[in-house]
């Protein structure tokens, strides 16, 4: 199957074409200018690859949760090559292709996902990596405290990203017993939205451009990249 991901909800702007199992890459980490670079880089690998949208099977996007803006951005872009070119949309958790990201560079298994969302809150979720090598949810996405995040005490987990750069203190003296270690530097990429949209994909999952909608969890938040 041949697809294209973007991904605009953090940090790193980036986008992929999945080719049948194999993944080109655009990456770069930035503070701003997402939505100019976004559009470069999906035609740069459609170049590369002597494509057109049209002759692609689907199209995917990191929904969020995430920046309000960076989510927006991708959702926007993402609908707008959808239906120029007819083509279904795969939304995939943005917390979900953080735990792939870490599976794919670290091993771990058990992940532990969260953004710093400000306002003293974090989104944040748990996943599983199962026998198809791919992140599964274990605990719902959700918002809220440090204190407010609760896991199964019969387990470790390793936790990744911007939240647990942003809440480490209490977020180990909450996990105590269950916290393998964390790495707070490592964002989302396209790579792993890939990865899951593909699967997903093939699973049926994916849905009509007007129905690929973000995912926000708390609407009010807007931090803009």
């Amino acid at each position: 199957m041949k697809l294209i991901a973007i991904e605009t909800a953090a940090e790193a702007c980036s986008a992929a074409l999945y080719l049948s199992g194999d993944i080109s890459i655009r990456y770069k980490i930035l503070p701003r200018g997402h939505s100019e670079l976004i559009l470069e880089m999906v035609d740069d690998l459609l170049r590369e690859a002597n494509l057109t949208p049209a002759s692609l099977d689907a199209v995917a996007f990191g929904r969020g949760p995430g920046s309000f803006t960076g989510v927006r951005i991708a959702t926007g872009v993402i609908q707008g090559i959808a239906f120029a070119a007819d083509l279904p949309v795969v939304g995939v958790s943005t917390l979900a292709a953080l735990a792939q990201r870490a599976y794919r560079e670290k091993g771990e298994r058990k992940l532990l996902t969260a953004f710093d969302a400000r306002m003293g809150e974090l989104y944040w979720a748990g996943y599983r990596v199962g026998e198809k090598e791919l992140a599964v949810p274990a605990i719902p996405e959700q918002v809220g405290s440090p204190q407010q995040v609760e896991i199964p005490h019969d387990d470790e987990w390793y936790g990744v990203g911007s939240g647990w750069g942003a809440y480490s203190e209490q977020l180990e003296q909450r996990l105590r017993g269950t916290l393998l270690g964390f790495k707070a530097e490592i964002y989302c990429s396209a790579r792993d939205i890939a990865s899951l949209a593909a699967a997903d994909y093939q699973a049926g999952l994916a849905v009509a451009p007007e129905h690929a909608l973000p995912v926000y969890l708390r609407n009010q938040v807007a931090n803009k990249l």
